[in-house]
């Protein structure tokens, strides 16, 4: 899998997130604790980055993505009861907006955390 052991360190961090608060948060908590946890690791991130969105290499608007990490990885948080489909089309749809290759989606709000690991079958190499 592409970039296994980072997407790994993130979702060690959002587990230990989860672990420590539990489910019941406002997804801003659980980014601001994760602000933390990502830092303790060492990782290089930006947290609410705006990203440019293109359509047929037209820059068409902007949207925040809630992590970006390495400059590599879209990480968007939910804290909802279950990860729904329409979530995963919307991750994967921000990737390719992003033209970003691998993405995580992390659910805070069940019992246990959720999380999807995403990938852009789009992703253009030559213009990232």
């Amino acid at each position: 899998m592409k970039f296994e052991e980072l997407t790994r360190q993130i979702i060690g961090a959002a587990m230990e997130v989860h672990r420590v608060l539990g489910n019941g948060f406002q997804e801003v908590i659980y980014q601001r604790a994760l602000e933390i946890e990502f830092s303790l690791y060492g990782l290089k991130f930006e947290r609410e980055k705006e990203m440019k969105i293109f359509y047929k290499d037209r820059e068409i608007g902007t949207r925040r993505v809630d992590f970006l990490v390495e400059q590599l990885i879209s990480v968007e948080l939910k804290a909802l009861i279950n990860i729904e489909n329409v979530h995963l089309a919307q991750g994967i749809n921000y990737l390719e907006a992003y033209n970003l290759e691998v993405g995580l989606l992390i659910n805070f709000g069940a019992k246990s955390l959720q999380f999807q690991r995403l990938l852009n079958t789009k992703y253009n190499h030559v213009n990232p």
